[in-house]
Protein backbone atom coordinates (compact mmCIF):
# COMPACT_ATOMS: atom_id res chain seq x y z
CA UNK A 1 0.00 0.00 0.00
CA UNK A 2 1.24 3.48 -0.78
CA UNK A 3 0.00 7.08 -0.83
CA UNK A 4 -1.20 7.89 -4.32
CA UNK A 5 -2.71 11.33 -3.57
CA UNK A 6 -2.08 14.01 -0.92
CA UNK A 7 -4.69 16.77 -0.58
CA UNK A 8 -4.44 20.13 1.17
CA UNK A 9 -7.47 22.36 1.88
CA UNK A 10 -6.32 25.87 2.84
CA UNK A 11 -9.89 26.99 3.60
CA UNK A 12 -12.39 24.77 5.41
CA UNK A 13 -15.10 23.27 3.15
CA UNK A 14 -13.58 24.66 -0.07
CA UNK A 15 -11.98 22.71 -2.92
CA UNK A 16 -8.35 21.99 -2.18
CA UNK A 17 -5.49 20.82 -4.35
CA UNK A 18 -3.06 17.93 -4.58
CA UNK A 19 0.43 18.41 -3.20
CA UNK A 20 3.52 16.29 -3.73
CA UNK A 21 4.70 16.47 -0.13
CA UNK A 22 3.50 17.82 3.20
CA UNK A 23 4.69 18.19 6.77
CA UNK A 24 2.53 16.94 9.62
CA UNK A 25 2.40 17.87 13.29
CA UNK A 26 0.05 16.72 16.03
CA UNK A 27 -2.68 19.06 14.70
CA UNK A 28 -2.52 17.65 11.18
CA UNK A 29 -1.09 18.77 7.84
CA UNK A 30 0.81 22.06 7.73
CA UNK A 31 -1.18 24.62 5.75
CA UNK A 32 -4.39 22.62 5.92
CA UNK A 33 -7.58 24.44 6.97
CA UNK A 34 -5.76 27.48 8.26
CA UNK A 35 -8.68 29.68 7.16
CA UNK A 36 -12.46 29.36 7.41
CA UNK A 37 -15.61 31.30 6.68
CA UNK A 38 -17.62 32.44 9.69
CA UNK A 39 -21.35 32.96 9.31
CA UNK A 40 -22.09 36.40 10.74
CA UNK A 41 -25.74 35.50 11.29
CA UNK A 42 -25.14 32.51 13.59
CA UNK A 43 -21.62 33.42 14.73
CA UNK A 44 -20.49 29.86 13.94
CA UNK A 45 -18.31 28.53 11.15
CA UNK A 46 -20.22 28.48 7.89
CA UNK A 47 -21.62 25.08 6.93
CA UNK A 48 -22.90 23.44 3.76
CA UNK A 49 -26.47 23.36 5.06
CA UNK A 50 -26.85 27.14 5.01
CA UNK A 51 -24.19 27.92 2.40
CA UNK A 52 -23.88 24.94 0.02
CA UNK A 53 -21.97 27.09 -2.47
CA UNK A 54 -18.88 26.92 -0.25
CA UNK A 55 -18.01 23.59 -1.83
CA UNK A 56 -17.85 25.24 -5.27
CA UNK A 57 -15.12 27.69 -4.19
CA UNK A 58 -11.47 26.70 -4.63
CA UNK A 59 -8.73 27.88 -2.26
CA UNK A 60 -5.02 28.18 -3.02
CA UNK A 61 -2.26 29.18 -0.55
CA UNK A 62 0.05 32.11 -1.20
CA UNK A 63 3.65 32.49 -0.09
CA UNK A 64 2.65 35.06 2.54
CA UNK A 65 0.34 32.68 4.40
CA UNK A 66 -2.77 34.20 2.84
CA UNK A 67 -5.08 32.48 0.38
CA UNK A 68 -6.57 33.15 -3.02
CA UNK A 69 -10.14 31.96 -3.50
CA UNK A 70 -11.53 31.26 -6.96
CA UNK A 71 -15.29 31.70 -7.18
CA UNK A 72 -17.58 29.44 -9.18
CA UNK A 73 -17.75 32.07 -11.95
CA UNK A 74 -13.96 32.20 -12.25
CA UNK A 75 -13.35 35.46 -10.37
CA UNK A 76 -10.66 35.49 -7.70
CA UNK A 77 -10.55 37.17 -4.30
CA UNK A 78 -7.60 37.35 -1.91
CA UNK A 79 -7.80 36.99 1.85
CA UNK A 80 -6.11 40.37 2.32
CA UNK A 81 -8.51 42.23 -0.04
CA UNK A 82 -10.47 44.84 1.89
CA UNK A 83 -13.68 43.75 0.19
CA UNK A 84 -13.11 39.99 0.56
CA UNK A 85 -16.03 39.53 2.97
CA UNK A 86 -18.41 41.43 0.69
CA UNK A 87 -17.34 39.51 -2.42
CA UNK A 88 -17.67 36.12 -0.69
CA UNK A 89 -20.99 37.04 0.92
CA UNK A 90 -22.40 38.12 -2.42
CA UNK A 91 -21.18 34.93 -4.11
CA UNK A 92 -22.69 32.70 -1.42
CA UNK A 93 -25.89 34.65 -0.77
CA UNK A 94 -25.18 34.78 2.96
CA UNK A 95 -23.15 37.13 5.16
CA UNK A 96 -19.75 35.61 5.92
CA UNK A 97 -16.26 36.74 6.88
CA UNK A 98 -12.96 35.00 6.17
CA UNK A 99 -10.95 34.28 9.30
CA UNK A 100 -7.55 32.79 10.11
CA UNK A 101 -6.78 30.26 12.82
CA UNK A 102 -6.34 31.54 16.35
CA UNK A 103 -4.42 29.88 19.21
CA UNK A 104 -5.97 26.81 20.83
CA UNK A 105 -6.08 28.71 24.12
CA UNK A 106 -8.76 31.04 22.71
CA UNK A 107 -11.55 28.66 23.68
CA UNK A 108 -14.37 31.19 23.33
CA UNK A 109 -13.44 31.71 19.69
CA UNK A 110 -13.95 28.02 18.93
CA UNK A 111 -16.93 27.42 21.22
CA UNK A 112 -20.20 26.69 19.40
CA UNK A 113 -22.84 29.43 19.62
CA UNK A 114 -26.58 28.68 19.85
CA UNK A 115 -28.27 28.99 16.46
CA UNK A 116 -31.62 30.78 16.92
CA UNK A 117 -32.91 29.29 13.65
CA UNK A 118 -32.75 25.76 15.13
CA UNK A 119 -36.07 25.12 16.86
CA UNK A 120 -36.13 21.33 16.45
CA UNK A 121 -32.68 19.80 17.14
CA UNK A 122 -33.56 16.39 15.75
CA UNK A 123 -34.93 17.86 12.54
CA UNK A 124 -31.80 20.00 12.30
CA UNK A 125 -29.55 16.95 12.63
CA UNK A 126 -31.55 15.08 10.02
CA UNK A 127 -31.12 18.02 7.66
CA UNK A 128 -27.37 18.31 8.33
CA UNK A 129 -26.88 14.60 7.71
CA UNK A 130 -29.54 14.45 4.97
CA UNK A 131 -31.13 11.39 6.52
CA UNK A 132 -34.54 10.29 5.31
CA UNK A 133 -37.29 9.49 7.83
CA UNK A 134 -36.53 5.76 7.86
CA UNK A 135 -32.75 6.19 8.05
CA UNK A 136 -30.79 6.31 11.31
CA UNK A 137 -28.58 9.15 12.43
CA UNK A 138 -24.88 8.28 12.77
CA UNK A 139 -23.12 7.24 15.95
CA UNK A 140 -22.04 10.63 17.30
CA UNK A 141 -19.33 9.07 19.48
CA UNK A 142 -17.35 8.59 16.26
CA UNK A 143 -16.97 12.37 15.95
CA UNK A 144 -14.83 12.71 19.05
CA UNK A 145 -15.17 14.63 22.32
CA UNK A 146 -15.20 18.20 20.98
CA UNK A 147 -18.12 18.12 18.57
CA UNK A 148 -20.84 19.26 20.99
CA UNK A 149 -19.08 22.09 22.80
CA UNK A 150 -16.86 23.41 20.02
CA UNK A 151 -17.45 24.37 16.41
CA UNK A 152 -14.07 22.79 15.68
CA UNK A 153 -11.37 21.36 17.97
CA UNK A 154 -9.58 24.40 19.48
CA UNK A 155 -6.62 25.49 17.39
CA UNK A 156 -8.04 23.90 14.23
CA UNK A 157 -10.71 24.35 11.59
CA UNK A 158 -11.37 20.68 10.85
CA UNK A 159 -14.64 19.08 11.93
CA UNK A 160 -13.50 16.27 14.21
CA UNK A 161 -10.08 14.77 13.52
CA UNK A 162 -7.10 16.13 11.58
CA UNK A 163 -6.78 13.39 8.96
CA UNK A 164 -9.13 11.53 6.65
CA UNK A 165 -7.86 8.39 4.94
CA UNK A 166 -9.46 6.94 1.81
CA UNK A 167 -8.45 4.08 -0.45
CA UNK A 168 -8.54 3.48 -4.17
CA UNK A 169 -10.57 0.37 -3.35
CA UNK A 170 -13.27 2.48 -1.73
CA UNK A 171 -13.54 4.86 -4.67
CA UNK A 172 -13.63 1.98 -7.14
CA UNK A 173 -16.24 0.08 -5.11
CA UNK A 174 -18.53 3.10 -4.86
CA UNK A 175 -18.31 3.76 -8.59
CA UNK A 176 -19.20 0.12 -9.28
CA UNK A 177 -22.20 0.37 -6.95
CA UNK A 178 -23.29 3.72 -8.43
CA UNK A 179 -22.60 3.55 -12.18
CA UNK A 180 -24.77 6.59 -12.90
CA UNK A 181 -23.09 8.80 -10.28
CA UNK A 182 -19.89 10.84 -10.41
CA UNK A 183 -17.76 9.31 -7.66
CA UNK A 184 -14.99 11.90 -7.56
CA UNK A 185 -12.42 12.16 -4.79
CA UNK A 186 -13.24 15.87 -4.41
CA UNK A 187 -16.64 15.00 -2.95
CA UNK A 188 -15.05 13.23 0.00
CA UNK A 189 -12.14 15.57 0.87
CA UNK A 190 -9.52 13.05 2.07
CA UNK A 191 -6.13 14.04 3.41
CA UNK A 192 -4.61 11.23 1.45
CA UNK A 193 -5.69 8.38 -0.80
CA UNK A 194 -4.00 5.03 -0.32
CA UNK A 195 -3.53 2.70 -3.27
CA UNK A 196 -4.78 -0.66 -2.03
CA UNK A 197 -4.41 -2.48 -5.35
CA UNK A 198 -7.05 -5.11 -6.11
CA UNK A 199 -8.33 -5.32 -2.54
CA UNK A 200 -12.16 -5.21 -2.63
CA UNK A 201 -14.59 -3.02 -0.74
CA UNK A 202 -13.49 -0.48 1.85
CA UNK A 203 -10.38 -1.85 3.56
CA UNK A 204 -9.86 1.28 5.68
CA UNK A 205 -12.94 0.29 7.71
CA UNK A 206 -10.80 -2.45 9.22
CA UNK A 207 -7.94 -0.20 10.26
CA UNK A 208 -9.48 1.35 13.41
CA UNK A 209 -6.94 1.40 16.23
CA UNK A 210 -4.04 0.52 13.93
CA UNK A 211 -0.89 2.59 13.49
CA UNK A 212 1.02 3.10 10.26
CA UNK A 213 4.32 4.74 9.43
CA UNK A 214 4.09 6.83 6.27
CA UNK A 215 7.36 8.50 5.35
CA UNK A 216 8.65 9.88 8.65
CA UNK A 217 5.13 10.32 10.07
CA UNK A 218 3.21 7.89 12.24
CA UNK A 219 -0.59 8.00 12.17
CA UNK A 220 -3.26 6.13 14.09
CA UNK A 221 -6.63 5.38 12.53
CA UNK A 222 -9.45 6.26 14.95
CA UNK A 223 -12.66 4.96 13.33
CA UNK A 224 -14.66 5.16 10.15
CA UNK A 225 -16.01 8.57 9.07
CA UNK A 226 -19.82 8.97 9.17
CA UNK A 227 -20.97 11.16 6.29
CA UNK A 228 -23.35 14.11 6.05
CA UNK A 229 -25.08 15.97 3.22
CA UNK A 230 -21.81 17.55 2.07
CA UNK A 231 -20.95 14.57 -0.14
CA UNK A 232 -24.19 15.12 -2.08
CA UNK A 233 -23.48 18.78 -2.98
CA UNK A 234 -22.34 20.09 -6.34
CA UNK A 235 -18.60 20.72 -6.40
CA UNK A 236 -18.13 21.66 -10.07
CA UNK A 237 -20.48 21.40 -13.06
CA UNK A 238 -19.00 17.97 -13.81
CA UNK A 239 -19.48 16.86 -10.17
CA UNK A 240 -23.19 17.65 -9.76
CA UNK A 241 -25.50 17.36 -6.79
CA UNK A 242 -26.33 13.69 -6.22
CA UNK A 243 -28.31 12.32 -3.27
CA UNK A 244 -27.96 8.73 -4.53
CA UNK A 245 -24.40 8.64 -3.20
CA UNK A 246 -25.51 9.24 0.38
CA UNK A 247 -28.33 6.72 0.08
CA UNK A 248 -25.73 4.08 -0.82
CA UNK A 249 -23.45 5.17 2.01
CA UNK A 250 -26.24 4.98 4.60
CA UNK A 251 -27.81 1.75 3.37
CA UNK A 252 -24.77 -0.27 2.36
CA UNK A 253 -21.68 1.21 4.04
CA UNK A 254 -22.75 1.71 7.64
CA UNK A 255 -23.11 5.46 6.96
CA UNK A 256 -19.36 5.92 6.48
CA UNK A 257 -16.78 6.62 3.78
CA UNK A 258 -13.10 6.74 4.65
CA UNK A 259 -11.57 6.73 8.11
CA UNK A 260 -10.52 9.41 10.58
CA UNK A 261 -6.93 9.39 11.82
CA UNK A 262 -4.60 11.36 14.08
CA UNK A 263 -0.88 12.09 13.97
CA UNK A 264 1.09 10.17 16.60
CA UNK A 265 4.60 11.17 15.47
CA UNK A 266 5.11 14.35 13.40
CA UNK A 267 7.02 14.08 10.15
CA UNK A 268 6.77 14.39 6.39
CA UNK A 269 4.68 12.42 3.91
CA UNK A 270 5.51 12.34 0.21
CA UNK A 271 3.32 11.05 -2.57
CA UNK A 272 4.36 7.46 -3.21
CA UNK A 273 5.33 6.71 0.41
CA UNK A 274 4.39 3.23 1.62
CA UNK A 275 2.02 2.55 4.52
CA UNK A 276 3.97 0.39 6.92
CA UNK A 277 1.86 -1.27 9.65
CA UNK A 278 3.32 -0.94 13.15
Amino acid sequence: MHVTELWQYPVKSMIGSRVAEADFDLLGMAGDRTWALRDTVTGNLANTRQTPGIMQLAAHPTASGHVTITLADGRAVHSNDTDAADVLSDALGRAVVLEQLRPATDLDYYRRKPDPSVTDPMAYLREIFAREDDEPLPDFEKFGPNVVEFDSPPGTFYDCYPLLVMTTSALRSMQAALPDSVVDVRRFRPTFVVDTGDEPGHPEFGWSGRRFRIGSTVIEVVNDCPRCAAITKQVTPDIPQDRAILRHVVKDLGQAVGAYAVVVEPGTITQGDDLIPL
